[in-house]
């Protein structure tokens, strides 16, 4: 577990996009209540990919400023990177 604020913060916040996410998907593709095409994406992505950018954010200061090394946040250090990585390559490969 963290042991810094800034850490649990981080953490808690890709919790939060992890849920997000997995609901999101849950409901559009078993349930079939949600679709895609629907303006409910369009909300929820930029709020729950900015959720996983502030986190990374806030892991990197946990990570060099309070030498914060649980595991978790630098799993969440992780995750942020690759949500940075599938903005920017979803930006320039994929055309909608």
């Amino acid at each position: 577990m963290p042991r810094t604020k800034l850490g649990k913060w981080s953490v808690g916040l890709h919790i939060f996009f992890l849920i997000a996410i997995i609901a999101s998907i849950f409901l559009a593709q078993i349930l079939k209540v949600l679709n895609f095409d629907d303006h409910w994406w369009d909300v929820t992505v930029p709020i729950v990919f900015s959720a996983s950018i502030i986190a990374f954010i806030i892991g990197i200061i946990a990570k060099r400023k309070y030498q914060d090394g649980s595991i978790s946040v630098l799993l969440s250090i992780l995750l942020g990177l690759c949500v940075i990585l599938f903005i920017i390559f979803h930006s320039l490969f994929i055309t909608d």
